[in-house]
């Protein structure tokens, strides 16, 4: 099922439509994602600003407000949010984007507080630089930079661990600097 996920009402459609031919949700991964350009941030558009913020912030609000309903109802649950290390360190040139995925990482946490008393885990997980089309990568090794598949993997860990504990935050990096 496809949505806008900077378009509430689509989102809530797709939520509906899981709730009636599922009856239930119990992962919700918010990969949705875009860059912010590679300016300084006083050269930056208003717009680019509010493209960045909407689709990798706003757009996770949405979602969580639209699907976590679900999972409250079946007391059970695991929400990941993909972020990046650029959530974590300073990103020269990427400040709209960086800026988003710290504001993530702060909603996640926060969110985990909510939900983990209905039995739903919350995690973020914070990738370095993935091999893909999101971005040129230009002087990096695409070889040694993680890939799609490490990304999917860690969150296949998340949503397998025992049930009395969670990762509320995992780095991913890889292993030789790209």
């Amino acid at each position: 099922m496809e949505c806008n996920v900077v378009d509430l009402q689509s989102v809530e459609s797709v939520a509906q439509r899981v709730e009636r031919t599922f009856g239930r949700l119990d992962v919700l991964v918010n990969n949705a994602g875009i860059g912010g350009g590679s300016s300084p941030l006083h050269q930056l558009s208003p717009d680019v600003w509010d493209t960045v913020m909407n689709t990798n912030l706003r757009g996770v609000f949405y979602c969580i407000r639209s699907f976590a309903p679900l999972m409250i109802q079946g007391r059970a649950g695991h929400i990941i949010n993909i972020s990046s290390l650029a959530g974590k360190n300073a990103l020269p040139n990427g400040a709209a984007y960086s800026a988003s995925k710290w504001g993530l990482n702060g909603l996640t946490y926060s969110v985990a507080e909510e939900l983990r008393v209905h039995n739903i885990r919350v995690s973020v997980v914070c990738p370095g630089s993935v091999h893909t089309d999101f971005t040129p990568h230009a002087g990096k090794s695409p070889e040694k930079m993680l890939q799609p598949a490490d990304v999917a993997h860690v969150v296949a860990m998340i949503v397998t661990q025992a049930p009395q504990s969670f990762a509320s935050e995992i780095l991913l990096r890889p292993t030789q600097k790209p």
